[in-house]
């Protein structure tokens, strides 16, 4: 029997050598791939990029960790949940708040992972639009200049990202002039995002990336953060190393600095999304929506002499320079000889016309270019919406103002940031006296504007804020150019020297872009929504 048994016992001791020997051998070439890429990542020559300010990068691909060498911040949490909020909902966005203490339990990967899964599950691929209109402002900010200096210095510059690609890919091309982008790609199906992405193959990435060097290699610069071992390094002989406390002595990258500047951007959140901002707007978010209803009710129901001290006392704050007795003095004695004055406003939010209404202490008729019918029924003051064919909307405008006062936003949209957009020449027609109004306005949490969303949230919104602060400036009246009456100053000029005094006013910078370009950059269509969307 011992012997019968001896040919199956040399059988597995055979076996398990054979097992061994493979489980050794190929423990033998990991340790010689990862030999080999530790002796290729430290002999290169490695120098901090402090040192790299007085480098000659003019001729170099310059090859970059967006995360750890271009941004300040070293957390992408934010990012997320601007897309979990913005693309998704309120009930998305609480979900990733409340797995940020898991995010911080496990590995980067995982985390990476699972704010994914959360934000993208669902979302429409098509309908995505939150990295070209909310995101790169918020990238923009967290930019190290001093990182970003550098990089421009390069003469082409190749950026490497652990995030989507739809994240980071409108904000680098656009925005910061980055010639090749290479993020994670998501997986999609029946043209909605699954929340998984797919398998970062390093070495299609390497491939991907040596495809758009030159054939000199000596003439490639890699940049990247220390604490973080990137692959991709093997691509150059020459590797610039961002330290952490480099990175914390670095400053914001200022607005003027911006390759293009920063004019439209969408999204209701006007705070960097950092977890305690969240869980203090959590926590808020209950009782705002008890105060945005008490302080609509009073704005409809109270005569101005009460309505105006509550609503500062519930943190409403309205603040009018420039409108003195002797300017409404003479303003009555127009309305007795002539017809109603012209008032022509720059365009920062739907309750434009309403706090002006506040600010004179009487009512008054306003036109639109866009309003739902959910404001129209709500508005205390009288709304008209203009129609876009030139010469029927003059005809309204000119009854409208035979019986009063009107109000009237010739920029056609609203822009939160100080820029001004063209305004149309149909109000110097219209009217002998203009009286420019420069507004400007200030919230902490939420945008009361959209160009994706409901407008009819949007009221509601800017009276959901702690404390919203409205600024009305009236400035010296403008004659006009009424059809018909010789006059070497045109329509045209009359639009420009208002926009431009406005400008002067807010410290405002002009500029000739229209509705039709802010609706292009933000929601992908001209402006034109449907009534049905609108409600």
């Amino acid at each position: 029997m011992v012997f019968k048994a001896f040919p199956y016992s040399l059988k597995l001791v055979l076996f398990v050598s054979r097992l061994l020997l493979k489980l050794h051998q190929n423990h033998t070439r990991a340790l010689k791939r990862t030999l080999s890429n530790t002796n290729a990542f430290h002999f290169k020559s490695q120098t901090p990029l402090s040192v790299a300010q007085g480098s000659d990068l003019s001729q170099k691909t310059l090859i970059f960790d967006v995360e750890g060498t271009l941004l300040k911040s070293s957390s992408v949490f934010p990012y997320f949940m601007l897309v979990a909020f913005e693309a998704g909902s309120l009930i998305r966005a609480f979900v990733l708040f409340t797995l940020y203490p898991l995010l911080c339990l496990v590995n980067q990967d995982v985390s990476l992972k699972i704010m994914v899964t959360v934000c993208f599950f669902g979302i429409k691929k098509k309908d995505f639009r939150v990295g070209s209109s909310v995101l790169p402002k918020f990238f923009l900010e967290d930019v190290g200049m001093e990182g970003f200096h550098v990089l421009r210095r390069g003469n082409k510059k190749v950026g490497v990202s652990k995030l989507p690609q739809v994240m980071v890919e409108c904000f680098l091309k656009d925005y910061l002039e980055i010639d090749y982008v290479f993020g994670r790609d998501l997986v999609v199906y029946g043209g909605y995002y699954v929340g998984l992405m797919k398998e970062n193959n390093k070495n299609i990435l390497k491939r991907r990336i040596n495809d758009v060097l030159e054939k000199d290699e000596d003439a490639t610069v890699c940049i990247s953060n220390k604490s973080i071992k990137r692959e991709w390094i093997s691509c150059s002989k020459e590797v610039y190393l961002v330290t952490d406390g480099e990175k914390k002595a670095w400053r914001s990258l200022p607005k003027e600095e911006y390759p293009k500047a920063l004019i439209f951007h969408d999204g209701r959140l006007a705070f960097r999304p950092q977890p305690l901002h969240m869980l203090a707007m959590f926590m808020w978010f209950p009782f705002s929506l008890f105060l945005a209803i008490s302080r609509v009710i009073v704005a409809l129901s109270l005569p101005y002499g009460a309505l105006i001290p509550i609503l500062s006392f519930t943190g409403l704050h309205l603040r009018l320079t420039n409108h003195n007795s002797a300017q409404e003095s003479s303003f009555d004695d127009d309305h007795k000889q002539h017809k109603g004055l012209l008032y022509v406003c720059n365009h920062r939010t739907l309750l434009d016309p309403l706090y002006l209404s506040f600010g004179l202490k009487r009512r008054f008729a306003a036109v639109t270019y866009s309003l739902s019918r959910m404001s129209e029924i709500l508005s205390p003051i009288k709304t008209v919406r203009l129609t876009r064919d030139r010469e029927q909307d003059a005809k309204m405008m000119e009854k409208m103002l035979k019986q009063g006062d009107l109000v009237v936003c010739p920029e056609g949209t609203t822009c939160r940031e100080p820029y001004l957009l063209r305004f149309s020449p149909l109000f110097a027609e219209l009217s002998d006296h203009i009286v420019p109004v420069a507004l400007d306005t200030h919230v902490s949490m939420f945008h009361g504007t959209t160009a994706g969303g409901l407008k009819c949230l949007d009221p509601f919104y800017l009276m959901m804020n702690p404390g919203p602060i409205y600024r009305v400036q009236f400035l010296e009246q403008v004659r006009g150019v009424p059809i018909g009456e010789e006059n070497s100053t045109t329509r045209f000029d009359v639009a420009n020297y208002v926009q431009r005094e406005i400008g002067k006013r807010l410290e405002f910078e002009c500029t000739s872009l229209t509705r039709k370009d802010k609706y292009l950059a933000l929601a992908g269509n001209e402006g034109f929504v449907s009534s049905s969307k609108k409600i």
